[in-house]
């Protein structure tokens, strides 16, 4: 059945500080409820676009915070990073975390973050796809420069690494690799297709992906969902207008006035939001979603207080997903995804 996962950009109202110690409360919660995953997103200096730089920091924290649950990057910007090093971290954090650490990665989707890194926005495909290259090379135990291998060694790593992509051609990329493939929660439309649905969107990715990978590899497909859940429906819908609103000129490539209806905001941003039957109902109707081996749910960008935070990650595990005939949650520690390896 599809797992379930919890998604994080660390947007609490809060200090730094403070969000850090929010988002382990969050992973602790999904962990408590069974939840199979907790992915982490890496953005650089923009505190309102996310609000974790070092990732790898952060998951050896959770790490030692919890016990069964298993720890992703979602994703790490491998473009603005030295391969070698992102290798090296993955590798140390794995043996720290038991084997549950799985490695996430994509190119990069804020255009003014490459320059502080030296990087043109233009060559980001490029730079991608070497440094890719050099952090499989590493994973593999290959020669990553002057003789120099991995120590220690990566083990099973290299079998638990995801992309993130938003095109077809990164999806069949992904596939060749015979890694997982991350889909978003939104994405923007094409010029020619500004009405397009998400799924129209990302099906020909899931298509372009299946279609690459090798003959005999599992394919693995985690879909990540805007869904904020609560007890009350007029509370759930007025923190969804303050998030959203907060959010619009991101939706829709900046196409929505300000004086949008509330209606047309939630379905512009591709969000899942009331009560547990109508989130339900809702995510029954996303076609994307039967294909997916796991479903990572987040609240951005509603972006609700921590306690309703909370109360929605315990409302979507006991409430909608056995609705939607999901792995019925468990305090029982969770399951590997590709493979029952790792360091542990």
């Amino acid at each position: 059945m599809t797992q379930l996962a919890l998604f994080t950009r660390l947007l609490d109202d809060a200090s730094p500080g403070e969000r850090y110690a929010l988002a382990l409360a969050q992973l602790q919660q999904a962990e408590r409820l069974g939840l199979d995953r907790a992915w982490v997103a890496q953005h650089h200096f923009r505190a309102a676009e996310g609000g974790l730089p070092s990732p790898f920091v952060f998951l050896a924290h959770a790490a030692a915070a919890t016990h069964g649950i298993r720890l992703g990057t979602g994703v790490v910007t491998l473009t603005l990073e030295d391969p070698v090093r992102v290798a090296e971290d993955a590798v140390v954090l794995d043996l720290l975390s038991g084997g549950r650490f799985d490695l996430g990665l994509g190119s990069g989707g804020t255009p003014t973050s490459f320059a502080p890194f030296g990087l043109e926005l233009a060559d980001k495909t490029a730079v991608y796809e070497a440094k890719l290259d050099t952090l499989l090379t590493a994973l593999r135990g290959g020669d990553v420069g002057g003789g120099n291998t991995l120590y220690p060694d990566a083990g099973t790593l290299g079998d638990r690494v995801w992309q993130a992509t938003f095109s077809p051609s990164g999806g069949a990329r992904a596939g060749r690799h015979g890694h997982g493939l991350l889909l978003s929660r939104t994405q923007p439309r094409p010029d020619d297709r500004p009405d397009a649905t998400l799924a129209e969107l990302q099906e020909p990715i899931v298509d372009a992906y299946l279609d690459a990978l090798p003959s005999g590899a599992r394919p693995f497909v985690t879909a990540s969902r805007t869904v904020f859940v609560a007890d009350d429906r007029t509370e759930a819908r007025a923190f969804a207008d303050a998030g959203l609103r907060r959010a619009i000129r991101t939706f829709r490539g900046g196409r929505l006035s300000e004086g949008v209806d509330l209606d047309t905001l939630i379905a512009a941003s591709d969000t899942h939001v009331g009560t547990p039957d109508e989130v339900a109902a809702s995510l029954a109707a996303d076609p994307t979603l039967a294909r997916a081996d796991e479903v990572a749910f987040q609240v951005h960008s509603v972006d609700a207080p921590h306690a309703h935070i909370l109360r929605s990650i315990e409302l979507f595990a006991t409430e909608v997903a056995p609705a939607l005939g999901w792995r019925s949650p468990s305090a029982s520690p969770a399951s590997h995804p590709i493979t029952t390896g790792g360091h542990a």
